[in-house]
């Protein structure tokens, strides 16, 4: 275990990973003997009869690849104060809960003392070769993270998200500083009860400290764009505290109040230059640059769900880079990023080889799941192949299957550079179909091309597979930064949806109509922010909160929340149900008259608000088809009513 309170150089630390990654393979098995070792007298291990053995070869032939539903009962015994050595060699004193944003529950999983440490390994691998690229002096970070409150579990164990038992350690800050990497910020303000109080003190130290701030991070992307959306709403009152040295009454927890009150003396100049500048940007292009002159580069993670953001994001950047954060989970992290100047997009993570053991299972292209191939060592990866992970960690996750498809771009050493592809187990699927998250996100991102000529921004999206009709068909609901989009735009994105979905069992089954036809719900502004506030009441960290790209019918809470905010026109508008004409010119097929779906506006009968959708069947295959009415459906009640003719 690292010295936790050794001084930080960004030289020994970088020699000492690219001395790890010249023979990962010999670290890898250290690694493995080391967590073997210490977790021996796990009961786990022993019932699988490991009997202490830590080689490869008896650790794979006893230890099954396993899921978290596999490991539950064992976890559960924990939660519920068996002090055995169940899944480790020592008693569990710590759990973290995960999101619960892909299943509308958090998952439950052991946090320890080498997951920490992992954690700033990896914060220090990666800020060294950040530091490289874009060297800071001092100074301080503008970071926008939070953490809700720790809780006792029935058993008397802590519990708490990832990132909240990350913060609250009493490690962090001391490490975090030693990094440069000081948060502006004092603990009240990370610590505190309500998300939004704490958002716009984050804003306002920010603003106070300016010309300190070296750069802007977040544990995901979207927190930043939140940020500065907020800061969009509240900057003038930003503005007026800082000209009077008084906190706005819309702060009301006593320990933030008094830990601002520090830091708030009347500053009327600063107050006139950020008005200035605020009130001279086009668009908020620049606005983090403009508000920070010091700051370097943006930072967090950009991959997977957060692209979405990115656009946004780059407005508020401006010019500064935007750099992407590590690659890891709840259950652990797996890799750095060594390679900061790449944008995003882009992004390659390079795997650690002496904080967790990996194995990959190649991602084969066949139909037969009865035929997953054998999964292969860190270094038995190819580059240009996929891979599902399965981590090893030392905190008791045996062959745990991550869930996680990445794809290997290069080797640094012996290690290879992994880029995140997707959830592999977040599906849009009704039938032989399976289009993932990316598959998803690079429809949304094909469609918006049709929104240009309105100059109207996505805001956000997800999608649900519904099957309470024959067939089975995706919904795709999406936020718009306007209420009024031409009707005729929207047709567009609905088609252009339908045929970017180009998985061959999706592209089969629409044609012969196994498959229903996409619907395109859009809803109401704020709606993406409803479902973040759901999160954020249930106890979820705004520091790991993900939009759910695919909501399940077990996630019954955000589904209504959806169904029930999809837009309403004026009175006389109609919503309409089209049939697609165009063509897939990939093989010179056409698409056999796919239906597709625009759901828009509402029922002129029904008051607005009540959740009540008219559906217009089109009668032909033209740009402008007669329409019949076919059916209303009450998302409200659940009840569809087909009675109408």
């Amino acid at each position: 275990m690292l010295d936790k309170m050794r001084e930080f150089d960004v030289e020994d630390v970088i020699a000492d990973f690219e001395e790890k990654t010249k023979d990962a393979h010999r670290v890898q098995l250290e690694t493995l003997q080391k967590i073997l070792k210490q977790n021996a007298q796990a009961e786990y291990l022993r019932n699988l009869g490991l009997n202490g053995r830590t080689d490869p070869e008896s650790y794979k032939s006893c230890v099954p690849i396993v899921t978290h539903q596999d490991l539950e009962p064992h976890i559960q015994r924990i939660i519920d104060g068996d002090t055995s050595s169940i899944l480790t060699g020592t008693s569990v004193t710590t759990i973290s809960l995960s999101s619960g944003t892909t299943e509308g529950k958090p998952k439950f999983l052991p946090f320890s003392e080498e997951l920490f440490e992992s954690t700033m390994q990896i914060y220090e691998t990666s800020f060294a070769f950040r530091n490289r690229e874009y060297p800071i002096q001092g100074g301080k970070a503008l970071m926008f993270i939070y953490s809700s409150k720790q809780f006792r579990t029935s058993g008397g164990l802590y519990a708490g998200t990832a990132t909240t038992n990350i913060f609250r350690h009493p490690q962090f800050r001391h490490r975090m500083k030693g990094m440069q990497s000081q948060c502006c910020s004092p603990d009240d303000v990370i610590f505190g009860p309500d998300f939004h109080q704490s958002v716009y003190c984050h804003l306002l130290c920010g603003v106070i400290h300016h010309e300190e701030i070296q750069f802007v991070s977040s544990t995901f992307a979207h927190s930043i764009v939140h940020a500065f959306e907020a800061f969009e709403q509240v900057w003038e009152q930003l503005c007026t505290d800082i000209r009077e040295g008084t906190l706005s009454d819309r702060v009301t927890c006593p320990s933030i109040q008094a830990s601002m009150a520090k830091l708030l003396k009347p500053n009327p100049e600063l107050a006139d230059l950020i008005y200035n500048k605020c009130s001279n940007l086009t668009n908020w292009y620049g606005l983090i640059p403009e508000l920070f002159p010091n700051a370097k580069y943006v930072y967090g993670i950009m991959t997977g769900s957060m692209e979405p953001y990115l656009k946004k994001l780059r407005r508020y950047a401006g010019w500064l880079p935007l750099v992407c954060a590590d690659y890891g989970s709840t259950e652990g992290w797996i890799a750095a990023n060594v390679n900061p100047h790449l944008p995003p997009e882009s992004a390659t993570f390079a795997v650690l080889p002496d904080i967790g053991y990996y194995e990959f299972i190649p991602l084969m292209d066949t139909c037969n799941v009865h035929l997953e191939p054998e999964p292969v060592g860190l270094t038995e990866v190819e580059v240009g192949e996929e891979y599902e992970v399965i981590i090893t960690t030392f905190a008791g996750l045996y062959r745990y299957r991550l869930g996680d498809a990445v794809k290997v771009m290069g080797f640094h050493n012996s290690t290879p550079e992994l880029k995140f592809i997707c959830r592999k187990n977040l599906l849009l699927s009704v039938n032989i179909d399976k289009n993932t998250e990316k598959d998803l996100q690079l429809a949304v991102q094909e469609a918006s091309k049709c929104l240009m000529l309105e100059k109207v921004d996505g805001v956000d999206f997800t999608s649900h597979v519904d099957r309470s009709t024959e067939p089975g068909h995706y919904v795709i609901f999406w936020e718009l930064a306007s209420d009024h989009v031409d009707h005729n735009v929207l047709q567009d994105c609905c088609n252009c949806l339908d045929r970017s979905f180009a998985d061959a069992g999706y592209v089969s089954s629409r044609k012969v109509g196994s498959i229903g036809p996409l619907e395109l719900r859009v809803v109401h502004r704020g709606t993406f922010r409803k479902i973040l506030e759901h999160f954020l009441n249930l106890g979820a960290a705004m520091s790991q909160y993900k939009t759910p790209r695919c909501v399940g019918v077990n996630n019954k809470a955000v589904l209504q929340i959806l169904v029930t905010s999809v837009c309403f026109g004026s009175s006389d508008e109609s919503m309409a149900e089209f049939r697609s004409s165009d063509e897939d010119d990939r093989d010179g097929r056409e698409r056999d008259q796919r239906d597709v779906v625009f759901a828009v506006t509402g029922d002129s009968r029904r008051k607005r608000g009540t959740g009540c959708l008219v559906y217009w069947r089109a009668g032909g295959g033209g740009t402008k088809p007669e329409a019949n009415l076919t059916s209303v459906r009450d998302y409200s009640s659940g009840l569809v009513n087909d009675e109408i003719n």
